[in-house]
């Protein structure tokens, strides 16, 4: 394999053309990134032209990735407000940005879509991917419309607990289309990148993408949309919850002192921004031996339900510790949906049962406090 540079990624760029000039002299190419073989960029285009210069961005796409020694490229569409600021890009953090208040999008991100339930974590490795996948088929067996958008920017997991492989198309021509697997409606970055190629992203350029994938993708009409957040409580993170209009949000921990440390802090978050806290979930509750039905709690338990009571918020419901599960997930085929009459599924079933019923609440409750307009 040749080894590929940016001058000469940007000499293919020059050959793409938007009206009489290419995208590289227009300075529309932004954040070009060469490693390994794996190319990354954004093409900044006006607010106005929008997800019309998907075939911009397509067409750079193919030229990059059919270069010799180009291994993957990955294109994503960013447009800025006056001022140069990328539309849905916080004003905090590093990277390509610049002064001035942060603006939300323009219009509503997903009109469509009734109720938006994002699940939470203060750290990673505590299963809250696991949890979501498995609480959307939960909510799917319950005879809603779902949709799940993958938020992990950097680490995306539900192309690989779905089994879905190959990338999304465009029925119009502006938007894409969703993936589609086990009944549920799905988007994510893994969609966009090979699994092993790293999306090495500061914060404005992750934020600009992940309200992409919000707005420029056809959801169409949705009882629900899961968000499985990245965890942690950084840029992206903050612009879910200050710029998606969330119906609420779950915390997902384990039972030891450090991970409801940090579930602590995700759920605060939430409360600064005032969207609703529906409750907490402990995974990795115990471990129940499959031979002879000895329980060990192996993580301690109990901790997030205490931690729930002393935050004043709803337990929601707790998840052994089970390789089941694990591999069902790894496999494309989460316990829900693979083996429904389970007490793992069941549990899950459970929870999302409940967590649907608080939602309802909430978004009945927000309506009702909407002004009634008077003709």
């Amino acid at each position: 394999m040749s080894y590929i540079n940016e001058e000469e990624i940007l000499k293919i760029l020059a050959t793409v053309m938007d009206g009489d000039k290419n995208i590289v002299e227009k300075g529309m190419v932004q954040g070009l990134q060469v490693q390994d073989g794996h190319v990354i960029f954004a093409i900044v285009v006006p607010p106005s032209v929008g997800a019309s210069a998907e075939p911009i961005r397509k067409e750079a796409e193919e030229k990059v990735h059919a270069m010799d020694g180009v291994l993957s490229a990955t294109v994503v569409l960013t447009a800025e407000n006056e001022g140069g600021q990328a539309s849905g890009a916080s004003s905090q953090g590093g990277g390509h940005q610049h002064g001035g208040p942060k603006q939300a999008p323009e219009g509503p991100l997903m009109p469509g879509v009734k109720a938006i339930i994002a699940v939470a974590s203060g750290k990673g490795g505590v299963g809250k991917s696991t949890t979501t996948v498995n609480l959307a088929l939960a909510l799917r067996d319950m005879g809603l419309k779902v949709g799940l958008l993958d938020a992990d920017i950097y680490g995306p997991s539900m192309p690989r607990m779905l089994g879905i492989k190959g990338e999304p198309s465009s029925s119009d021509g502006s938007r894409l289309d969703p993936m589609e697997a086990h009944g549920i409606k799905c988007m994510s970055m893994g969609f966009l990148v090979e699994e092993e190629t790293p999306v090495i992203w500061r914060g404005p350029m992750a934020q600009t993408a992940l309200i992409q994938m919000m707005r420029d993708v056809n959801w169409g009409d949705l009882d629900v949309l899961m968000i499985d957040m990245p965890p942690g409580t950084g840029d992206v993170q903050l612009t879910i919850a200050q710029q998606v209009p969330l119906t609420g949000a779950v915390i997902v921990s384990t039972p030891q002192d450090i991970a409801l440390l940090d579930a602590r802090k995700g759920l605060n978050m939430f409360r600064q921004v005032d969207v609703p806290v529906l409750g907490i979930i402990e995974n990795m509750s115990y471990f129940k031996c499959p031979h002879c039905g000895e329980r060990t709690d192996v993580f301690s338990h109990g901790g997030a339900k205490d931690e729930a009571d002393l935050l004043q918020v709803d337990f929601l419901g707790e998840i052994p510790l089970d390789i089941v599960i694990r591999e069902t997930s790894d496999g494309g085929h989460p316990i829900v949906d693979q083996n429904p009459a389970s007490e793992h599924a069941k549990a899950y079933t459970k929870i999302a049962e409940i967590m649907w019923t608080k939602a309802c609440e909430k978004r009945d409750a927000k309506a009702a406090k909407m002004p009634k307009i008077v003709q």
